[in-house]
């Protein structure tokens, strides 16, 4: 089981079962929500439990995909493709070690210019 919550507290998360490897996300519209990158794993909706749902604002970022953060301090939370089963959940919100490593770097050709990915991890166009 993994906690997390986000800056202030009003939203808190479960997730229960194995944390898949997080990737990091560089395409334009993760960077702008982030002020960076957004790393993140995809964990399956089953697997969640969202404390203080209320909290959680969503914004429809396509017709695919909606991003949620705390609509108290503002923290990211996930990224959710609409009509899967699965969530992506920000690294950042887990309280503590989560026993995984970065996978994958995707959607680097969007990447800002004032930082290099230099980690030898697997890195992809989208």
């Amino acid at each position: 089981m993994y906690n997390g919550s986000c800056l202030c507290g009003a939203v808190s998360i479960m997730v229960t079962g194995d944390l898949p490897q997080p990737d990091a996300c560089h395409c334009t519209q993760c960077r702008k929500q982030t002020g960076h990158y957004f790393a993140s794993t995809d964990v399956p909706e089953s697997a969640l439990t969202i404390d203080g749902e209320e909290h959680v604002r969503w914004y429809p970022s396509s017709e695919k995909v909606r991003r949620g953060f705390c609509g108290t301090c503002g923290s990211t939370l996930f990224w959710d493709p609409i009509h899967h089963h699965k969530i992506a959940v920000a690294m950042g919100v887990f309280d503590g070690a989560t026993g995984t490593t970065l996978w994958s770097h995707i959607f680097v050709a969007d990447k800002g210019d004032y930082y290099k990915i230099e980690d030898g991890v697997l890195q992809k166009d989208q």
